[in-house]
């Protein structure tokens, strides 16, 4: 008898594990697509928008979901080493051209902001066929507690990035390239 649930642990890790390698497969097959994977998720989230829509109901779940994302967004504009307790060391981002380039890393790097996104539109979206959470509540409150929240936060760390001076999005930044050819410097007689 012991042998026999011996083996069916052994299968079910076995099993385990050909699902994780085939998951983390896909995975890092998706990893280079950014576009193809954020329209992925834009697709999970309106799927999870119509399911809360028709539904009429799930509000605290959309609630905890909303101050989620918040948190994540949070890391993905923030630096990895943030510059308020790197002044307390002494240390701080460069003021002057002659100063040291530091160039901008993440708390959170964009494929695990975009991972963690998903993630979180899936576990709600399943979250969604359980009634028994789906607590009634004035969902107009909720709405508005957050849309506070939300602008709080945001202006705060709008003013970190004003008063440190860094721009967490490529958006407008300039973008150094190499030479295209060789010959591309020399002149022609």
């Amino acid at each position: 008898m012991e042998e026999q649930g011996s083996e069916i642990v052994a299968q079910y890790v076995k099993w385990k594990t050909d699902v994780s390698r085939a998951f983390q497969y896909y995975l890092d097959r998706w990893s280079p697509h950014q576009l193809e994977r954020w329209v992925a998720t834009l697709v999970v989230a309106m799927c999870y928008v119509l399911r809360v829509y028709y539904v009429q109901g799930f509000y605290v779940i959309s609630y905890g979901l909303g101050i989620y994302v918040l948190n994540l967004l949070i890391g993905f504009l923030s630096p990895k080493v943030d510059p308020e307790l790197e002044a307390l060391d002494g240390a701080s981002l460069p003021t002057k051209g002659s100063d040291e380039f530091k160039p901008f890393i993440r708390r959170l790097p964009e494929f695990k902001f975009w991972y963690a996104i998903t993630k979180a539109f899936v576990v709600a979206f399943v979250l969604t066929f359980f009634s028994v959470l789906d607590v009634p509540v004035f969902w107009p409150i909720l709405l508005c507690y957050w849309i506070v929240l939300f602008f709080l936060t945001m202006k705060r760390q709008i003013l970190h990035m004003i008063k440190y001076k860094y721009v967490p999005l490529d958006i407008g930044k300039q973008r150094y390239t190499g030479n295209k050819s060789s010959s591309s410097g020399i002149a022609r007689d």
